[in-house]
């Protein structure tokens, strides 16, 4: 029996109690991610974290998530009213959606009931994900324009650009993995990796999605749209109290997601790792796969942290750069090789395993060559506009600073060198005090 006709006998009790739970596992993941990024990026700087709320401090982030629900909600005058309160929850909700395709664990028992860790397997599972993510930048957009100020305007702006050139790559990334799998199901994805990872087969593909996937999110190095130098915190200057939380939520809950998913695509999801399965088979268990998922995610959401605390942020026109002409082009060319390499297979002439490892590292040794390699020198056109140090272009200056005007001496009257005593004539005197 499939995955698929498993879920399909769920009763509604069932169903309502995994949609509670996926929706409780998102919250407490990410009250646990947002306290334990301030820790391990405190250990990074070499000063204390949360240490006062709760045992060890663990207890902060539930205690700022109460502050942001007493805070009062401040609305600007020229916001548009239902736009500005539809943001952040158009944000929040297709976060949470996404995750219902993500299978957490194998069969199992729930009061009996035989079913999947799962709550819904579609046949383009990949795809909702996408879709997903997709959709989440509309609360974005909105929000700038809804608050009627230009700094969150600018902000979601460039999470609008960001989101588009890095979803690209991102969907490029997951086609060789739809090509060895034959499925865009998640539960096949992970199936078809019962002997080996797609991590080794697909390596370049997996890199492409890490690297899309912190774009994607709008984290370090690659926070735009809410960088503070210059846009004053980005699309939610405007927003408090809750409306702010839910954009908070919605950022942690994406990274969960397509944490999730990077594990799902190419570290086997919920498989035992390290061949463990052959020490004891009770690893193999529906309930033992759960704590393999959550494992792999908590990996790539400590990448997140470990970025956040390594890299300083990039300049925007470097990170359009490395989307639209590393990452797309790299993508496209590794497409066409998996194709050719399961054609040779077909054929019989080579084993596709062993090429695509070699090809993977030669690929790879070409990008950091092509990234460490310095620039080749242009020549300079007399006609260019100037740059300044920072990388953008200015205006030409025509125009020249007049000089000073010459400093006037005042001119003083001729006064006598020596105080003259002025005394009163007879005819004063004599006259009327």
């Amino acid at each position: 029996m499939t995955t698929a006709e498993l879920l399909a006998d769920d009763p509604i009790w069932l169903i309502l109690i995994k949609v509670v739970g996926i929706f409780a596992f998102l919250v407490v993941m990410t009250l646990f991610m947002i306290n334990w990024e301030r820790k391990v990026v405190a250990r990074m700087q070499q000063r204390p974290g949360p240490n006062r709320v709760g045992p060890n401090g663990w207890l902060q982030s539930l205690a700022d998530g109460l502050k942001l629900a007493f805070k009062e909600d401040i609305r600007p005058v020229l916001a548009d009213k239902w736009v500005f309160f539809l943001a952040p929850v158009i944000s929040c909700i297709p976060a949470f959606v996404a995750f219902s395709v993500i299978p957490i664990g194998g069969e199992v028992s729930i009061f009996g009931e035989r079913t999947a860790l799962q709550l819904v397997d579609l046949p383009v599972g990949v795809l909702v994900v996408l879709a997903c993510s997709s959709v989440g930048v509309y609360g974005i957009v909105l929000s700038g324009w809804a608050s009627g100020s230009p700094y969150p305007l600018l902000g979601a702006l460039r999470s609008a650009a960001q989101v588009i050139s890095y979803e690209i790559a991102m969907g490029l990334s997951i086609v060789g993995v739809v090509m060895f799998s034959h499925s865009m199901s998640t539960s096949d994805i992970v199936k078809a990796q019962g002997n080996l990872w797609f991590v080794v087969l697909l390596f370049p593909s997996f890199a492409i999605y890490v690297i899309s996937m912190v774009g994607e999110t709008n984290r370090a190095p690659f926070d735009l749209p809410e960088a503070e130098s210059e846009l004053v915190g980005g699309f939610h200057t405007e927003y408090s109290s809750l409306k702010f939380a839910l954009f908070f939520l919605a950022e942690y809950v994406n990274m969960v997601t397509v944490s999730a998913l990077a594990s799902t695509l190419f570290l086997g999801g919920y498989q035992t790792p390290f061949g463990l399965g052959s020490l004891w088979s009770g690893f193999d268990n529906g309930w033992f796969g759960l704590v393999w998922f959550v494992a792999k995610t908590l990996f790539f959401l400590f990448v997140f942290i470990w970025l956040r605390g390594t890299l300083p942020r990039m300049r925007y026109d470097q990170f359009m750069r490395l989307g639209w002409k590393v990452l797309v082009p790299i993508s496209l060319v590794w497409i066409v090789a998996v194709a050719l390499v399961r054609a040779l297979n077909n054929s019989g002439e080579f084993s596709q395993q062993q090429f695509l490892i070699i090809l993977g590292v030669v690929l790879g040794v070409l990008v950091l060559l092509s990234l460490l390699l310095p620039d080749r020198k242009v020549e300079e056109d007399p006609n260019a506009v100037p740059i300044t140090g920072g990388g953008f272009p200015v205006p030409p200056l025509d125009l020249e600073v007049p000089k000073a005007p010459t400093r006037r001496t005042p001119v003083v009257a001729n006064l006598p060198k020596e105080p003259v005593a002025v005394t009163a004539s007879k005819e004063a005197s004599d006259g009327d005090v």
